[in-house]
């Protein structure tokens, strides 16, 4: 796929246009029509390149001299051909109605900006682009407002193509429309746009789209995941990742440009306070760094080898003032590193590293910087390891972001922090590169801890704040996958942490960066909950380390205790943040758990989380629920009806569930791997802990609830977590006579699990 080849589409298509136009002139009673008659191709098709599934863009320009049943026949006969080839999105207009056309449609009006000739008047048609870029450049301060508010809409509506799982190649933010855009921008003469900084986006973006429209024999913008490696291969990518990597680093390029350039034509010729200069004023803010127009620039003459520093300051101060640093600054900085001035001696000096950590420190304001930094690969010449993780996707619903930018944003949220931790530097720095060992196939918390060393070594941090790091980095998700899906009562969950962490500080290091990097993640990944389990984890390891004793069972209330004794049903319910939190207490029996989670699900309440926690012969559950869209009232008297028939006779819930399951399997959906089922046998003091992860569907915990108990094991408690998409369940099993399971009975128990998750 090539510009050569769109251009050659465009070229063709060109070519039996003309001859269309060319017979319709030459019709009986046509005498000296074309001379009255234009017809002209705009937009994309007019800049002479077009995707195999790409409309034709054309105009009918005409003098208001011929008749309009003449005009009409004339363009039918052009068209009528067309109907069943290509896609046409024809007009016909005076040139005068075009003006007219153009001052009230800004897609019009951007899209008159790339019209030529293809047949007829040629006079006609150069008229219309004369009076199209005249309108565009006289009211460019009204047509540029509309076009940036137009894209704002857009990007709202579209999302950003490069951290989408299916991104609109065309309309999301960093997309080909955001490339017209700059386009218009700079024929607007506003003022000066590098469009050559983006002609390998722009490549790029071409061929992927291009590509798309074989791969799926249609004219389509959005890259769908079941088609990705479709268009991977038939552009020679090793696989959908690579490609996937390439289509962000465009978009990240194309929207890097695209801000650039709002934010010169915002402050053009103004002072900090919006005020019009003469000429530009330079304030000085760090040695050998100025503000200048509202943006950070290096000082002229400055010599990078006598302050090899000097880039690392203008970053930082750029980030703690809330400014972009200047293209001009960074494609000359870029430059100069990549020819070996200003190499940063190894170890970094003290400055270079307190430079690094304000730039990380600087919060939301440093993300802009940073992207910076990486387009005109300037980060690399600081920090080599960057590269592996550029643009890197995460192809999963938790992940927000490209594995380099959920480092940025981690850090961001990690600056929020600093205050609640004693080494806020070694958190900084930590979450910034906690996950550069992702990209390879081994585990990336392992391969991360070999690379955060030579990075911080040659930072310059000492031999004892670099095992702090390469800890947080090995650990970085044991606290939030600890508290989801172990028990914190049992004594052997806090001493597995008391076990790898070695002291209160790091622990609270670890602490925060988990808080971090779940916020980072998304609100599919973290939550409130979520941040309280693992804060009450933190605060018993806490406990733990100054010499107290593990954590004891939880207190149960004289209220539960009596209801429990009883040996009765109890359900209540009340409102909570995600939908509602339901209690219920009852008669503990085989199968309780996936009883009471197909009631939820066939009362359409999604199971966001659940703990069960068995009080002799009673189970306590405390279940949070989301009802589904549409789903019908409920309450507290319904809910226990419902379990009290389920427990008589779970029949009923049974046959809904399988009604239920084959409704959602005619949905279509994107492939996911197969339910993975693990044991620890070490895990616990009295039992044996299993956890599976699967797709989330319905019924999920009720197949697991009932593998069980066909098993003949018992259920001491249960942990369920639900991360977007994708269900954790833990559970803490033991022989109906008490006790772990064997390692030939939990291997045993696993292979039936897996077989009914299939």
């Amino acid at each position: 796929m090539s510009t050569r080849e769109r251009r050659e589409r465009s070229n063709e298509s060109d070519r039996f246009l003309s001859q269309l136009f060319n017979t319709a002139e030459k019709a009986d009673g046509r005498k000296n029509l074309g001379k009255e008659i234009a017809l002209a191709a705009v937009g994309g098709y007019g800049r002479g390149e077009l995707s195999p599934g790409s409309d034709l863009d054309i105009l009918f320009l005409h003098t208001g001299k011929v008749s309009a049943d003449d005009l009409k026949a004339f363009v039918n006969d052009v068209l009528y051909p067309l109907w069943d080839k290509k896609s046409v999105d024809h007009s016909v207009r005076t040139r005068s109605e075009t003006r007219d056309a153009a001052s009230s449609d800004l897609r019009v009006a951007t899209g008159l900006l790339d019209i030529r000739l293809i047949a007829g008047n040629p006079d006609l048609v150069a008229t219309v682009q004369l009076d199209a870029l005249d309108f565009w450049r006289k009211n460019a301060k009204e047509n540029l407002a509309n076009l940036h508010k137009s894209l704002q809409e857009r990007h709202v509506r579209a999302g950003e193509l490069a951290y989408l799982l299916e991104p609109d190649l065309k309309e999301a933010r960093g997309g080909l429309r955001d490339i017209q855009a700059l386009r218009a921008i700079s024929l607007s003469a506003a003022i000066a746009v590098p469009l050559e900084k983006i002609s390998w986006a722009e490549g790029t973006l071409n061929n992927v789209r291009e590509s798309l429209h074989i791969a799926s024999g249609r004219g389509k913008d959005r890259l769908l995941f079941q088609e990705q490696d479709k268009v991977a291969k038939l552009l020679n990518y090793p696989d959908a990742d690579a490609m996937m990597s390439d289509v962000a680093r465009a978009a990240r390029t194309v929207d890097y440009l695209l801000n650039y350039t709002w934010h010169a034509l915002e402050h053009k010729g103004k002072d900090g306070l919006g005020r019009i200069l003469k000429r530009p004023r330079i304030t000085t803010v760090a040695k050998n760094v100025s503000a200048s127009n509202r943006e950070i620039v290096i000082d002229p003459f400055t010599s990078l080898n006598d302050d090899p520093v000097c880039g690392l300051r203008a970053a930082a101060t750029a980030a703690q003032l809330g400014l972009p640093l200047s293209l001009d600054t960074c494609t000359e900085l870029s430059e100069n590193l990549k020819s070996g001035q200003g190499k940063l001696p190894t170890p970094w000096p003290r400055e270079a590293r307190e430079l690094l950590i304000s730039l990380i420190g600087a919060g939301e304001a440093m993300v802009g910087i940073f992207e910076s930094l990486d387009q005109e690969e300037i980060i690399f010449e600081w920090i080599p390891e960057w590269m592996s993780v550029r643009s890197l996707p995460q192809r999963n619903a938790l992940h927000r972001h490209t594995v380099d930018r959920h480092m940025v944003e981690t850090a961001v949220h990690a600056a929020k922090l600093t205050r609640k931790v004693q080494r806020p530097d070694l958190l900084l720095f930590a979450a910034l590169f906690h996950d550069i060992g992702k990209g390879a196939q081994e585990d990336h918390s392992v391969r991360g801890v070999r690379l955060i060393e030579p990075i911080a070594q040659r930072i310059g941090f000492d031999a004892k704040e670099i095992e702090i790091l390469k800890n947080l980095v090995l650990h970085h998700l044991l606290l939030s996958s600890t508290a989801t899906r172990r028990d914190l009562d049992d004594p052997a969950t806090i001493q597995s942490i008391v076990s790898l962490i070695p002291d209160v500080n790091t622990l609270e290091l670890l602490h925060a960066l988990s808080i971090a990097d779940g916020e980072a993640t998304g609100s599919a990944g973290w939550s409130d909950w979520k941040a309280t389990l693992v804060n009450d984890l933190v605060q018993r390891v806490k406990r733990a380390m100054a010499g107290a004793e593990f954590a004891q069972q939880p207190e149960v209330s004289a209220e539960q205790m009596a209801q429990a004794e009883k040996g009765e049903l109890r359900v209540t319910l009340e409102e909570h943040s995600s939908g509602y939190a339901v209690e219920v207490i009852s008669p503990d029996k085989p199968g309780l758990l996936s009883i009471v989670a197909g009631v939820f699900n066939i009362s359409r309440l999604d199971v966001k989380s659940a703990r069960t926690k068995t009080l002799g012969n009673s189970a306590v559950m405390y279940w949070i629920v989301t009802p589904e869209p549409h789903a019908p009232e409920t309450s507290a008297t319904k809910l226990h009806d419902l379990i009290a028939e389920a427990l008589l006779d779970s029949k009923d819930v049974e046959e809904k569930l399988i009604a239920r399951a084959a409704a959602y399997a005619s949905i279509p959906s994107i492939p996911v791997p197969d339910p993975e089922v693990e044991i620890f046998t070490d895990a616990a003091t009295d039992a044996t802990v299993i956890e599976v992860r699967s797709h989330d569907r319905p019924g999920l915990l009720f197949r697991i609830g009932a593998a069980i108990t066909q098993s003949k094991i018992d259920i001491r408690s249960a942990i369920v977590t639900t991360l977007g998409a994708e269900a954790i369940d833990t559970l803490y099993v033991t022989e109906l006579t008490g006790g772990p399971l064997s390692p030939e009975r939990a291997t045993e128990v696993a292979s039936h699990l897996k077989q009914a998750l299939k």
